[in-house]
């Protein structure tokens, strides 16, 4: 389970000072309700998308 920093947190400091953990996290979170994103949550999804490719992928 998930012990970590929440998204209000997480909102105000760029992805790439995200841990790999939350990266996963709310990768994995965002993923599940996809189909009922708005276009701020698909643009969060996609930021998340990209800094974990930018390290290499998981």
């Amino acid at each position: 389970m998930y012990n970590g920093r929440d998204m209000t947190e997480l909102s105000m400091i760029p992805k790439t000072d995200w841990n790999k953990e939350e990266l996963e996290y709310f990768h994995h979170s965002l993923q599940q309700i996809t189909p009922y994103l708005n276009s701020e949550g698909h643009t969060i999804q996609v930021e998340i998308i990209k800094e974990i490719e930018r390290r290499g992928g998981y």
